[in-house]
């Protein structure tokens, strides 16, 4: 069955709380996400209760730094999907506006937590903090929850065996360097960018390389280069490819894009939805004298992204 997503704490029937939630801003549900999850999960079953994940849209920090570059990692229905094989019932994406970003600690457990979702537990992160200025902490969810008629457990930081640390920050980082494998590791699955295709200049197809063109709107800026792909067709179909993310130096763009050529395909694509995964970043970015040194290559791209994909 599908994840359930409920958009808002106000007004829900009773069928619609009582669930056991894991809490905070779950950008990548990477694998430290995932021990929180487990948690709330455990107690889910002790519960006889449904499994809930809270998180927020917008992100709060959009809300409080309005002009950061962008740094999602993920859509709220890519989080959705995310969630699902975790056993998640129900994903609560609360909007974080002006009312959430003014309650206190205490309003946000009362309110929210206890009043509007009806929680009968709450697991969180050893560092998760929540009402405003930050006040709240895992120990004073734990005492608000005595007094409201929830319990809250707690996760110790995890890291990986190989001494990776398992955070968004870390995710980011691993982006920004283009070490896709560091990123896969830290988040369980490849990183993958979601967007609906627009029309680009058509350019491409006058080289015999037709590209889906995928606006990057607020996922954050990987390192700008070429990567081997793999994308997800809405009819389920999984075509592997190569793609040019960024501004591409020889016809640059005013925004950076994903710019995917998906190997022996050829339907029109315009005004679908389109999730690719960042497999490998095979180089940067590139300025070339001509169109058919770009073809050239691009030829010798495809080569080598066939190449890391079959592998």
């Amino acid at each position: 069955m599908a994840i359930e997503v409920i958009r808002g704490w106000r007004d829900l029937t009773p069928a619609k709380q009582g669930a056991a939630v894991a809490i905070g801003a779950f950008d990548g549900v990477h694998r430290g996400h995932q021990a929180v999850i487990a948690a709330a999960r455990d107690a889910a079953r002790a519960l006889d209760a449904p499994l809930a994940v809270v998180s927020f849209d917008p992100h709060p920090r959009r809300w409080f730094q309005p002009d950061a570059a962008p740094f999602r990692l993920m859509t709220p229905e890519q989080m959705a999907r995310a969630l699902e094989p975790l056993g998640v019932d129900r994903l609560y994406l609360l909007p974080f506006d002006a009312d959430m970003a003014a309650m206190s600690d205490e309003d946000f457990a009362r309110n929210v937590l206890a009043a509007g979702l009806g929680t009968k537990h709450a697991a969180v992160g050893f560092d998760f903090t929540f009402g405003k200025g930050r006040t709240g902490s895992p120990e004073s969810l734990r005492r608000y929850g005595v007094d409201l008629g929830f319990t809250v457990s707690t996760v110790d930081r995890l890291d990986d065996l190989h001494g990776l640390k398992l955070s968004s920050s870390a995710v980011r980082e691993a982006l920004q360097a283009g070490d896709m494998n560091r990123a896969a590791a830290i988040l369980g699955r490849p990183f993958a960018i979601e967007g609906e295709v627009v029309h680009g200049d058509k350019r491409g197809r006058t080289i015999g390389i037709p590209t889906a063109n995928i606006p990057l709107a607020d996922y954050m800026r990987p390192a700008y280069g070429i990567y081997a792909t793999r994308s997800r067709l809405p009819d389920g179909r999984i075509i592997d490819g190569v793609a040019n993310l960024g501004i591409r130096p020889m016809f640059e763009t005013e925004q950076p894009m994903l710019e995917v050529w998906l190997f022996d395909f050829d339907a029109d694509l315009y005004g679908q939805t389109l999730e690719t995964d960042l497999i490998a970043r095979l180089r940067g970015e590139m300025k070339f004298d001509d169109l058919d040194a770009l073809k050239a290559q691009i030829d010798a791209d495809a080569v080598a992204a066939r190449a890391v994909l079959v592998g």
